[in-house]
């Protein structure tokens, strides 16, 4: 694998309003899950050859000496540039070994990913866990797995994830889905969301956080609605967008309004959190004696 230089791993969060973390992490560059929408691809990220999965060269020294130099423990959020669990992970490990350092420094982690393999770090996310503070969260777009092949076509299929979100919550830890993005006219309807609140539900989800919509940056936008034309052919998906929202960026569901009840709803019903401010306090409830927006 292609390695590139790294001066330092961890880096400050502008603020913790992100499911509480101070910190994000990315050991890796570029993704290969092959998802039409992803935000990541947008021009204001500087990732030339984003479908290149590229490790950081000497990543695991340059972390622990981030982590020792830290006066108090931070809590980290992987994932939010690249997936920690693509599939060179298997056999790299430098997720596992990071997650050991993380650990071995008393920090908290909230790890964001679309891969099973994240099962595979179960025990030392619940050793974390004895100490600090951690989330797992497994994007779920859709439950539909055929219609998951075309917009995240080298992703594990949602059956796959919801199997590992079942495995996560069966050995205690913080887990649920980020339900983001709803792309408008394919994953927008009550019963594609709902389905996804069925099936996190029955996976012991304690959380589900959503967009109800997606975004269209510069450099992302044309990829991604290409990508709509042939994976969806006839259907004119890239027509209808630009007459939704033409050159917009934020780019929310026609039915966000009437999603955000049912969603809720169904939420409420299940006892499953989906406001953020509820999410961190749950996710860091017997944690109260750490400080946790830390400084260098």
């Amino acid at each position: 694998m292609e390695t590139i230089p790294a001066k330092h791993l961890l880096h400050r969060s502008r603020s913790t309003e992100w499911f509480g973390t101070d910190h994000t992490m990315n050991l890796y560059r570029g993704c290969c899950h092959g998802c039409l929408y992803c935000d990541s691809r947008s021009d204001c990220y500087q990732i030339d050859g984003f479908d290149q999965v590229r490790a950081k060269a000497d990543a695991l020294r340059i972390l622990r000496d981030d982590l020792a130099r830290k006066v108090r423990p931070a809590f980290i959020a992987t994932g939010s540039m690249s997936d920690p669990y693509n599939p060179f992970e298997k056999e790299l490990e430098l997720t596992r070994h990071a997650l050991e350092l993380i650990e071995a420094y008393g920090c908290g982690v909230a790890v964001a990913t679309k891969s099973d393999l994240i099962v595979r770090d179960a025990d030392i996310l619940a050793s974390i866990q004895a100490r600090a503070p951690v989330i797992c969260k497994l994007t779920v777009t859709t439950a539909d797995d055929a219609l998951a092949a075309k917009i995240e076509p080298r992703a594990p299929a949602p059956s796959r994830r919801l199997a590992a979100l079942e495995r996560l919550s069966g050995a205690g830890l913080f887990a649920g889905v980020l339900l983001m993005p709803v792309l408008p006219f394919l994953e927008d309807s009550d019963e594609s969301v709902l389905a996804v609140v069925e099936g996190a539900a029955r996976a012991g989800a304690r959380f589900i956080y959503p967009a109800l919509g997606v975004t269209m940056r510069q450099g992302q936008r044309e990829h991604f609605l290409d990508g709509l034309e042939r994976a969806f052919p006839g259907r004119e998906l890239k027509a209808r967008y630009l007459r939704q929202y033409g050159e917009r960026c934020q780019c929310a569901s026609p039915r966000a309004g009437a999603l955000w009840k049912v969603f809720t709803a169904a939420c409420r019903e299940k006892g499953i959190l989906y406001d953020m401010k509820s999410i961190i306090r749950a996710a860091t409830l017997g944690y109260e004696d750490r400080q946790l927006t830390f400084f260098d």
